[in-house]
């Protein structure tokens, strides 16, 4: 069964990573730029640093200057936005508040991901992740699904079949799957990569940095949880996209492809922000699939009406019958409650 899983934040959340409202959190302290005479006594040095750098070469301190203010602007408003990256769209046209926005949240994804239950430091002896600290999350719950009944050589019929549309910046679902092939089946590095490639794996809006094992070609790889010089900053923030860039056009192509193909559809910690919901839309006016769709969707701590409002948006996604089943529910619950409708076999 062609199935395509939409992925959010709230997927990432239960890793420990955060969730839109903590993400805006954090990117109000790393920009909350305050000096003391030319001493900085608040928001993040790096961050400054590298806008420092970035300014270097037009020579004048009031360009500098500009930039701080977007950071300062951005913080004190992050209280009334959405998340950020509707901030960033309400100004559209400032690219240097979209530049300031971008670093923060480099800054605040990478530093997630080195805090979360998915990292391991292999300069301290670990080996591979501690699966048994992931016990409460929905990631073992999906490895388990998509491998159920797979040997080895099953594997790449059964990937072939699986989209991951992630609107994350965050590299987490990948990094789990490589460690959990290597671990399961006795797999190199090399070998679970390989099997990986066979998934359809799209960030429409980029993420933080390519890891090296997926991306051998990309400039910009960094392994997950990687801390970077002030020097890399600005080119890898720039490896992101907001609502207002839009998603890369190849990219499109491909989500596109794979909706109007599914067969099924997952929504796992998904805010159904409505410019995410035309994105999954696409150019069309609703896909003309020849399937039934079969959606089923977390929608955590929402309340019924927006839930009803929710499914006739995922309808309105295609020109043919979709059948909604939306929980309020966790992500780790849900591949529990429909563990039989969620499988392969």
């Amino acid at each position: 069964m062609k199935t395509v899983y939409v992925i959010g934040a709230g997927a990432s959340y239960e890793a420990n990573l955060p969730t839109g409202d903590m993400l805006k959190g954090e990117i109000a302290t790393l920009l909350n730029m305050k000096f003391n005479h030319h001493e900085q006594t608040s928001g993040d040095y790096e961050i400054q640093q590298s806008l420092r750098l970035h300014t270097e070469e037009d020579r004048t301190f009031n360009s500098l200057n500009e930039y701080l203010r977007e950071c300062r602007h951005i913080s004190e408003n992050m209280p009334l936005a959405i998340s950020i990256d509707n901030f960033i769209d309400s100004q559209r046209e400032n690219d240097k508040l979209a530049l300031c926005g971008k670093l923060a949240i480099t800054k605040s994804i990478l530093k997630a991901e080195k805090g979360s239950k998915l990292f391991f430091d292999r300069n301290n002896g670990q080996r591979t992740l501690n699966f048994s600290s992931l016990e409460k999350t929905w990631y073992l719950l999906f490895f388990r699904t998509i491998t159920e009944n797979c040997s080895v050589e099953d594997l790449l019929l059964r990937f072939q079949n699986i989209t991951l549309i992630i609107f994350n910046y965050d590299r987490c679902v990948e990094h789990f799957l490589l460690q959990a092939l290597t671990s399961y089946y006795r797999l190199s590095q090399d070998a679970a990569a390989s099997i990986i490639s066979n998934l359809t794996i799209i960030h429409p809006y980029g993420t933080v940095g390519a890891l090296s094992w997926l991306n051998p070609k990309r400039s910009v790889a960094i392994e997950f949880g990687g801390e970077l010089h002030v020097s890399q900053l600005v080119a890898y923030a720039n490896g992101i996209r907001t609502f207002t860039e839009g998603a890369h056009s190849e990219s499109m192509e491909i989500l596109e492809a794979n909706m109007k193909n599914a067969e099924r559809l997952v929504f796992l910690g998904f805010a159904f922000h409505r410019l995410n919901m035309n994105l999954l839309r696409g150019s069309s006016n609703g896909y003309d699939s020849e399937n039934a769709i079969k959606c089923i969707a977390t929608a955590f701590e929402m309340s019924k009406s927006d839930r009803d409002s929710i499914a006739e948006s995922i309808q309105y996604l295609y020109n043919c019958p979709v059948y909604v089943h939306i929980e309020n529910s966790t992500c780790n619950k849900i591949f529990k409650d429909y563990s039989r409708s969620l499988g392969f076999s």
